[in-house]
């Protein structure tokens, strides 16, 4: 199947479901330019940076310079294991486990102000912004449990969702991830489908590199609107009439 990539952008959700069936080429000004394929059919040759795979020791590896590697996945008890009394941040998703490297200055500035934003726009309401390092854990099924740390999220339903330990156990409504060189594909692509698989209502993809804010609107695990903005645009939510933020405020 071959699409444009403003078709593939409109219909995402509908494409990451196909590509369970067969591999999608997407075409760009008549030019093929990239193949969307099923996650497990996938085999990348080089590792990207700052990211970090499984190996055949079921050890994490922290990527220095490019080297090949197999996939391999491990249970979420392994990966309880493996972080248990651990300093350092993961993320595990679909049985991968990835270490997260310290944010760089460019990040922290759009994450400072895009929290002062939501934080003053939330103040007095139920809902309330959170900031990583926060950990979420969905749940895509009972035997597939994920552990993420986005950079911002929106609860609504704190209270219901406390447990006794003082961790949030409930699914966000909102989550803001602001993406990197080496975090672009799992943000746009694992976790995009991640969270809307799981639950969330409304994911912003902010990118510093583009300086741009996609922002998709989740309903019955699929997208049912997204829309990007750029230059001097203001985003506006889906789910929260009236929130909205100024491109030039936070680039």
């Amino acid at each position: 199947m071959i699409v444009n990539a403003t078709d593939l952008k409109n219909n995402l959700g509908k494409y990451l479901r196909d590509c369970k069936k067969e591999n999608i080429i997407i075409a760009s000004n008549g030019r093929k330019i990239a193949t969307l394929c099923a996650y497990e059919e996938y085999r990348e040759n080089k590792y990207r940076e700052n990211n970090t795979k499984v190996n055949y020791d079921g050890l994490i590896r922290e990527r220095a310079e490019a080297f090949d590697y197999a996939p391999r996945t491990v249970s979420y008890e392994e990966f309880l294991a493996l972080t248990e009394g651990n300093e350092k941040r993961y993320e595990y998703i679909d049985g991968e486990v990835y270490l997260l490297s310290s944010p760089k200055i460019t990040h922290q500035k759009i994450l400072g102000e895009l929290h002062m934003l939501f934080y003053n726009w939330f103040k007095g309401k139920k809902c309330r912004p959170m900031l990583a390092p926060f950990d979420i854990t969905l749940k895509r099924g009972p035997d597939n449990i994920n552990v993420v740390e986005p950079d911002l999220v929106v609860i609504c339903d704190l209270d219901e969702n406390l447990n006794d330990k003082d961790y949030y156990t409930g699914i966000p409504t909102l989550v803001v991830e602001i993406i990197s060189e080496s975090t672009r594909s799992k943000d746009t692509i694992k976790k995009l489908d991640l969270y809307m698989s799981a639950g969330v209502k409304e994911y912003w993809i902010v990118n510093p590199l583009n300086r741009e804010i996609t922002i998709y609107f989740f309903e019955q695990n699929d997208i049912i609107k997204n829309e990007t903005y750029k230059n001097n645009e203001t985003a506006a939510s889906y789910i929260f009439t009236g929130m909205k933020v100024n491109l030039k405020d936070i680039f």
